[in-house]
């Protein structure tokens, strides 16, 4: 990463540009890097800020989406913002989701790529051959479309945290809470914008999920990715951008 983690007070984000607040939302073994490409895009024309969410330090009795989106809420307001756009991806986007349904007033628009809370064939279900370097790559890149795209850098991340017993204990926790918290029954509820942005290819919240999201929330529209898995702000960044630049003039620029 090129930029740098500010740490305040319990909390770890980065922090680029100025205006309209953008508050990106990584996954469950998502790192901060996956959204370099989203910073550097829109830091000149907006407040770009994408806090670390606690997987690995809330206590384990009560890790679960919820209590990230109670996070969320701390870091919100300890930094003051209000009215801002949450984009999140993969369990990101969830707990945007919960997030949202609690706190609307806190929230401008909504925008959700891979997001669980509906269906997803979890990466962190459950890891029979961890200690097997080639199965972790084999799982890294079913991720996305192009397996090129599961660089050694990223294979070599994912091997070492699955291989740390205390993290992956947290991780399929985690798991196994986004599984159990589906939205289904709360989506109507989300009256706000909300633009999804959706790999045609994604084999871990396939299509389907999209146009399920799509059908539930009711100010929603609904932006397909060519060739692309279930990380499009990484695989096909200037596509993903191009969707978010025009959600964003069409809902800030009016």
């Amino acid at each position: 990463m090129t930029h740098q983690i500010k740490e305040e007070d319990g909390f770890k984000y980065i922090e680029a540009g100025k205006g309209e607040t953008l508050v990106l939302l990584h996954g469950l073994m998502g790192e901060l890097s996956n959204w370099e490409q989203v910073i550097d895009r829109f830091k000149d024309r907006y407040h770009v800020v994408v806090p670390i969410l606690p997987i690995y330090e809330l206590p384990i009795l009560t890790l679960g989406v919820k209590a990230l989106s109670r996070y969320v809420h701390r870091f919100l307001k300890y930094k003051n913002f209000n009215q801002v756009v949450l984009v999140g991806n993969s369990l990101g986007g969830h707990v945007g989701l919960v997030f949202t349904v609690a706190h609307q007033e806190f929230v401008k628009a909504l925008v959700l790529t891979g997001s669980s809370g509906l269906y997803e064939n979890a990466f962190g279900g459950s890891f029979p051959r961890r200690e097997s370097y080639d199965y972790v790559r084999e799982k890294v890149e079913f991720t996305f479309y192009d397996p090129a795209t599961a660089t050694k850098e990223l294979v070599d991340d994912v091997f070492a945290t699955i291989n740390d017993r205390s993290r992956v204990i947290r991780i399929l926790t985690m798991a196994k809470s986004a599984i159990r918290h589906n939205m289904a029954k709360e989506l109507s509820k989300i009256t706000i914008p909300v633009s999804l942005i959706w790999g045609k290819n994604d084999k871990v919240t396939p299509p389907e999920v999209a146009e399920e999201f799509h059908e539930l929330l009711p100010n929603s529209e609904l932006n397909w990715v060519d060739k692309c898995g279930h990380a499009p702000m990484m695989e096909q960044s200037e596509i993903f951008n191009n969707y978010l630049e025009k959600f964003l003039d069409r809902i800030l620029l009016k």
